[in-house]
């Protein structure tokens, strides 16, 4: 009688995908470099001539709804899956994300779920401290995990990440349309300030202020929750990494950068646990749940938070 031989475990995927194109890498310096440029001549721009209430009220909109595109849609539902939700919120929260320029949802995906299985090691796609802890190599980590990082060519390999959003038909098509997402992102403030103002002046200052500026401070405001949140802050919580709590960003980051426990509670649905820690993601998210529109939120519970906290850690 002869005994079946198990076959071998199938070989793990690799870390990285296909490597950019030359048409794809120069895109990627476009949409970096162009709104970086655009923020620092935000300044003198704005004294000299140029913005009004109009382009500060688009701005906000589109801020408002590409931003939690990117921390309510890309981060906490699809990276985390800290909720369900319907179809049309799930293709609604896609777009939205789409509309921040920071790439598409399966790419986006797959970077951050990298992030967190090698969290501030070898193979993070952007941790600050690959490079010692030096003051040169601060420096230098700094600028890597707060935009260096982008410029490589190599790509996070989704079959191993994002499974299962390259599985998800609606999810693909919208991952197509990022180009095409991108370019009403900046468009459409300009049409909205020109058809407000009846004035070509009004649909220029509006992309300025309202696509390319706002473009920029958004794509500033994820990476500091991917630099300054893993080298300063408190850190209540346990975790594998540096990840750190930054209470001054809290409002812009839509409550993104109470990182130490996120990193310490990856799926929960709320990342500001703690007294007047303001996360205006998981209001949106109770908002959603409340509509019937999300379902099976992952709402922190206080034994949860209490189990994680440093002192239980240690005690």
């Amino acid at each position: 009688m002869t005994t079946a031989v198990k076959p071998p475990p199938p070989a793990p995927k690799p870390l990285l995908g296909r490597r950019r194109s030359n048409a794809e890498h120069i895109s990627v310096y476009l949409f970096l470099l162009i709104p970086l440029a655009a923020l620092a001549a935000a300044v003198p721009f704005a004294w000299g001539w140029g913005l009004g209430w109009t382009d500060i009220a688009i701005g906000a909109f589109f801020f408002i709804i590409s931003g939690l595109g990117v921390t309510v849609g890309y981060h906490r539902y699809f990276t985390h899956g800290s909720f369900r939700a319907t179809r049309g919120l799930k293709v609604a929260l896609a777009v939205a994300g789409g509309l921040s320029a920071q790439g598409s949802v399966v790419d986006w995906v797959a970077d951050h779920r990298r992030h967190h299985a090698f969290s501030d090691r070898e193979g993070d796609p952007h941790s600050p401290w690959l490079f010692g802890t030096g003051p040169i190599a601060v420096v230098r980590g700094f600028w890597h995990a707060h935009m260096g990082w982008l410029f490589d060519r190599d790509r996070t390999n989704a079959e191993r990440f994002a499974p299962d959003l390259l599985a998800d038909d609606d999810l693909r098509r919208v991952d197509r349309l990022f180009p095409v997402l991108t370019i009403i992102s900046m468009l459409a403030p300009a049409a909205l300030g020109g058809l407000i103002t009846w004035s070509w002046q009004g649909a220029l200052t509006a992309f300025f202020w309202a696509g390319i500026v706002r473009v920029a401070l958004l794509h500033h405001t994820t990476w500091a929750v991917n630099s300054i949140c893993h080298m300063l802050g408190e850190r209540p919580f346990r975790s594998r990494d540096r990840s750190a709590n930054v209470w001054p960003l809290a409002l812009i980051s839509f409550g993104e950068s109470w990182h130490n426990t996120h990193h310490a509670d990856p799926t929960s649905a709320r990342h500001g646990v703690l007294p007047g820690q303001l996360d205006i993601s998981a209001r949106v998210i109770w908002i959603f749940e409340k509509l019937g529109w999300a379902s099976n939120v992952r709402w922190p519970t206080p034994e949860r938070i209490e189990k994680l906290r440093v002192e239980k850690a240690q005690a």
